[in-house]
């Protein structure tokens, strides 16, 4: 944490949290918010050491990223906690919240708090571990929710696996409940996709893909509804890509149930017909839907149904990807493309940039736990500092990440974070 003192002025503040939105300044003393608002804009003592002008750009709380897969421990050759919180800092992620999708499973409080040590050593953002929600991510047993989460795992989760078993599920919802513990569920039905790499269209018939429907996704996210139901857990799912979907979510809503649920930038911006010509970089679980469905997730965002926007970061090295397209890994790093495939929808008029900042900061802070995601004094100063509309071509080489399988090469964006802080200190500039 910083101990210098930082004036940031000439910015345009935009807090989700507290509904803030205006031309102002900020103070950071000690690796805290100090002081915030209008009267802000131009005043800073000379004496501060550092003074920010803002040139009227945006100044948030940095982005809570809920859905990160690494590679440490067991795959650091495609992304290590360090790698990864590199790519973080440089899309204005300042709190990363990874799965527990590794090798080993963390799935025993020594490993999360290797996680939590290895971080704090290594990282430059901040590192919220998940656990699994079952040993080994099998399906077949729970783990000891309880001890993993006084070792500081903020939900547990089998990550982009779904328990297939409803009566492991119902157990592990029902633990959960006993000590108000978040379960994070993959919605997909595992007998209907085993094998599979699409979603059955023509398109995938004319491709010769193995696919799966659509329908597949909404089975889990009925059955977990019911569920919850019962057992009166919280739940988030952890991304949903269906219209489908959506609407069982928003009846589960409405009827007052503990119902979160995110989406993935990729599945905002893209569709089933941007896999082209076996483009496996856009081959993603849950695979790329309909144009109707992306569409419906955009609607969700802007309604509120959706809560959160995930980048569903998932680095795969270049040998598991450049394969026949049934043939290679599944997933998409994200940390970077995350800020301005948000933003894709508020230049697009589907919604209000405080309302997608929200998605990524105060939402997701409040449905984690997590103190982050606020401008409010005494806060940490995890911040970032972004252009809304500068525009740029991404080049997969410069990514930071240690894997470059991103599904949006070439992509035409406007907005990109410039600085990003965590506790005070400058952890990324972009000139």
């Amino acid at each position: 944490m910083s101990t210098n003192r930082i004036a940031f002025r000439n910015a345009r503040l935009i807090d989700p949290a507290s509904g803030l939105d205006a031309k102002g300044g900020l103070l950071v003393e000690n690796g805290k918010i100090a002081d915030v608002g209008p009267r802000l804009f131009n005043d800073a003592d000379r004496n501060d050491p550092e003074i920010i002008d803002c040139r009227g750009m945006i100044l948030s709380p940095g982005l809570i990223d809920c859905r990160v897969f690494t590679g440490e421990p067991g795959a650091e050759h495609r992304e290590s906690l360090a790698s990864a919180s590199e790519a973080a800092a440089a899309g204005g992620v300042t709190t990363i919240v990874t799965m527990p999708n590794t090798d080993p499973v963390i799935d025993e409080p020594s490993l999360v708090d290797f996680i939590k040590r290895r971080a704090a050593a290594t990282a430059k953002v901040r590192v919220a571990p998940m656990a699994a929600l079952t040993r080994g991510l099998a399906g077949e047993t729970m783990t000891e929710m309880g001890l993993l989460q006084e070792a500081g795992a903020v939900a547990f989760s089998d990550g982009d696996r779904t328990v297939a078993s409803a009566r492991v599920m119902r157990r592990a919802l029902s633990y959960a409940a006993t000590f108000n513990a978040l379960v994070i569920g993959h919605a997909e039905d595992p007998e209907l996709t085993q094998g599979t790499a699409s979603t059955e269209s023509e398109f995938a018939t004319r491709m010769g893909l193995p696919a799966a429907p659509a329908l597949a996704e909404v089975l889990i996210v009925e059955r977990d509804i019911r569920l919850v139901e019962l057992t009166g857990a919280r739940y988030h799912f952890g991304q949903i890509s269906t219209r489908a979907s959506l609407d069982a979510i928003a009846a589960a809503k409405s009827r007052g149930l503990p119902i979160t649920c995110g989406v993935s930038a990729h599945h905002l911006m893209l569709n089933e017909l941007d896999v082209g010509s076996y483009y496996t970089f856009r081959k993603v679980n849950p695979p790329l839907r309909a144009e109707a469905d992306r569409a419906a997730m955009v609607e969700g965002v802007a309604s509120g149904v959706i809560d959160v926007i995930v980048s569903s970061h998932e680095p795969q090295g270049a040998d598991t990807k450049r394969q026949p397209f049934a043939a290679a890994a599944f997933g998409s790093v994200g940390l970077e493309t995350l800020l301005p495939a948000a933003l894709s929808l508020h230049h697009n008029g589907h919604a209000g940039i405080s309302h997608i900042l929200k998605t990524l900061t105060s939402a997701p802070a409040a449905i984690l736990g997590l103190n982050a995601g606020t401008l409010a004094k005494g806060a940490p100063a995890d911040l970032v500092l972004f252009d809304e509309g500068e525009p740029f071509v991404l080049d997969e080489k410069a990514l930071h990440s240690r894997a470059h399988n991103t599904a949006f090469e070439g992509r035409k964006f406007q907005g990109r974070a410039k600085m990003t802080f965590v506790g005070g200190e400058r952890v990324f500039s972009r000139s």
